[in-house]
């Protein structure tokens, strides 16, 4: 373990309904530095499966780039996702929002049978290779669902629909709570249920946490 632990935190847009879920991903950041973590937030520069207006809820017929509108969010300082070494960091981690679920995989159209953004599962299988933790809010453990499966546990929440389509994938669902996060020891996989349930944002803040101490316990083990 690195005197200072290196997250990775990748991004998939600006905002809920077609990027990554803001709260989630700042209330991350925000957990990483406080436990005396630093973080490098990358994301793939593709376009966005599309662009919806988040007053309206519905889709527009704008084009927009996952790493350009992600950089809002990380104020500039991101990475293209393909340049990712896991090498370079001890914990990669996945903010949710349904970017996560329609431009790094396509679960949210396509559901189990999903494709994975090439350089997103290029760096979840790079740190799994390596025995490096990884987390994933909110929706993102579908991803990890269908990228690792092999009965890794995961969590996103209690919805019954989307468990069985993660266990379909080959993951195993655990049902929980606000601010509660399963861990699954052997894989190295914390996951917290954040926003898939009815949420304030403290309780958001919760998960964040929880989640971000839990990566931090599998360092090294």
């Amino acid at each position: 373990m690195t005197a200072k632990p290196k997250f990775a935190v990748v991004l998939s847009g600006c905002g809920v309904y077609d990027g990554s879920e803001i709260h989630e991903a700042v209330l991350t950041l925000l957990a990483i530095d406080r436990h005396g973590g630093s973080y490098q937030c990358f994301a793939p520069d593709r376009p966005q499966m599309h662009v919806v207006d988040h007053l309206s809820g519905q889709p527009t017929e704008e084009s927009r780039n996952v790493l350009v509108e992600s950089a809002r969010i990380a104020r500039g300082n991101i990475r293209d996702l393909a340049t990712f070494d896991a090498a370079e960091f001890d914990v990669l981690v996945f903010p949710g929002g349904f970017g996560a679920a329609k431009n790094l995989c396509g679960f949210a159209v396509e559901g189990p049978d999903c494709a994975v953004d090439p350089a997103t599962a290029k760096a979840v299988k790079a740190m799994a290779a390596a025995g490096k933790p990884i987390g994933a809010l909110c929706i993102a453990p579908a991803l990890l669902a269908k990228i690792i499966g092999g009965g890794v546990d995961v969590t996103i929440g209690d919805d019954a629909e989307t468990a069985r389509a993660i266990d379909s994938m080959g993951a195993h669902h655990q049902v929980a709570g606000h601010g509660q996060v399963v861990v699954d020891k052997k894989r190295k996989v914390a996951t917290s249920p954040c926003y898939m349930l009815d949420s304030t944002i403290a309780q958001i803040a919760d998960g964040a946490d929880n989640t971000v101490k839990a990566l931090l316990g599998l360092i090294g083990t």
